[in-house]
């Protein structure tokens, strides 16, 4: 699959997650999704707070602001229902990595 291919994959999945997370009562802000190379590097470089590896950096990561009741939920385990349902549509979850808020495509080994 092309890089073009997966990030088109990737928009799509994040619509079923976002309609996963409402369904199951909870609301979501997006928080980083692309990483301009601009401003954080190219892949393979580190600058500013973005990994040098970045799939953000390839529109292929998006973290997400999750809340319940007008509450934000911070912790990984908040995460846990939505992180589970996008691995079961083939999403790679940052919970694996303690990175909870982050959901992505696996590209060139990179999750």
């Amino acid at each position: 699959m092309t890089l073009g291919q997966k990030q088109r994959k990737l928009t799509r999945m994040i619509a079923q997650l976002i309609n996963f997370a409402y369904d199951s009562g909870y609301e979501l802000t997006f928080g980083d999704a692309y990483r301009d190379p601009r401003v954080h590097g190219p892949v393979g470089q580190k600058k500013s707070y973005s990994a040098a590896n970045s799939l953000h950096k390839e529109r292929l990561a998006v973290d997400f602001n999750l809340f319940r009741d007008g509450v934000y939920l911070t912790s990984t385990e908040d995460h846990r229902p939505l992180g589970e349902f996008w691995e079961s549509i083939g999403g790679t979850w940052g919970g694996r990595f303690n990175d909870g808020n982050h959901y992505s495509l696996e590209h060139g080994g990179r999750k």
